[in-house]
């Protein structure tokens, strides 16, 4: 005599999702750990990155206190200003947005099993080298690496960072939702997608939006 499945067995199978978005990944992309979508979207997001016109570069024009997004000095108080703004200082300087480039990169060689990386020049060329090694092997990262999506959160957040400090615009304020689990999340309107700590639910953007404010799940 044989043992057959339940019914309610045959439906346990759960489709694949995107670890950045949490969208269910197509025929084609299934085995990966991102959808293409998302890899491109980060593709994009390192593009701005680079170059002497990149974000980075443009940071520089933003050291000065009281330099607005129009690149207009403005006058705030009569007290002497700071010799630089601590903001942009501190996404170009060591520990900012080159080092946590460069440290995915260390990362993406251990995965792959490749010699630890090395750079050169300043920190504008080190960064043109690591945003070029990372788009090189995109793919492969987005086919196999199981943090891909903590990647992309960070590439996504250094962007946005790099751009309120070029363009003067106030940080997103967090927002706080609770999970189904009594795990509270913060997120912004932007924030692609969420992974519940608590429960390691993958949340897609617009799911992780419809949940119920913290505050309001715990009254």
């Amino acid at each position: 005599m044989y043992d057959h499945p339940t019914p309610a067995a045959e439906f346990d199978y759960e489709w694949p999702t995107c670890d950045p978005c949490g969208r269910q990944l197509r025929h084609d992309e299934l085995g990966r750990t991102a959808c293409r979508l998302c890899q491109d979207r980060i593709d994009l997001a390192l593009r701005q990155l680079p170059g002497p016109d990149g974000l980075y570069a443009q940071l520089a024009d933003r050291l000065v206190p009281g330099r607005g997004g129009d690149g207009q000095v403005v006058s705030v108080s009569r007290t002497p200003p700071l010799p630089l703004r601590l903001e942009p200082l501190s996404l170009m300087a060591r520990g900012g947005v080159v080092t946590i480039l460069q440290t995915w990169q260390v990362d993406w060689h251990e995965h792959f099993g490749w010699r630890h990386p090395r750079w050169n020049g300043g920190l504008q060329q080190q960064l043109d080298e690591a945003v070029h090694a990372l788009r090189v092997n995109l793919e492969g990262a987005a086919s196999t690496h199981p943090a891909f999506g903590e990647f992309a959160q960070e590439v996504a957040a250094l962007v946005r960072q790099c751009e309120r400090q070029i363009t003067g615009e106030r940080p997103e304020r967090p927002i706080a939702v609770a999970c189904p689990c009594g795990t509270v999340l913060r997120v912004t309107v932007s924030t692609p997608g969420a992974r519940c700590r608590g429960c390691s639910t993958q949340y897609a953007r617009t799911e992780v939006l419809d949940l119920p404010l913290a505050e309001r799940a715990a009254a």
